[in-house]
């Protein structure tokens, strides 16, 4: 009779924990704001993101200044030659 009571603890114990593994859907994400808020000369998207059908919008994406790179604080990481000083 023990057996059965301790078999019987185990499968509970086992459906318990299969319960427990299951994990809630992820969200969608959606685009972050800075995208957004990004000025360009000619037409944008309903997003307000530039819209690159047009020319005025392909000239000011080639001719944008090169980011630095960034640290996550939004310091310049002085890993890369544009962030150094000359000594």
């Amino acid at each position: 009779m023990k057996k059965l009571v301790l078999i019987a603890n185990l499968l509970l114990a086992f459906a318990g924990f299969s319960f427990a593994q299951t994990t809630p859907a992820k969200a969608k994400t959606t685009k972050p704001a800075a995208a957004a808020t990004t000025t360009a000369p000619g037409p944008k998207k309903a997003d307000g993101t530039a819209d690159m059908r047009y020319k005025a919008n392909k000239d000011a994406a080639k001719s944008a200044p090169a980011t630095t790179h960034l640290k996550k604080d939004g310091t310049p990481d002085k890993r890369f030659k544009e962030n150094k000083k000359p000594s």
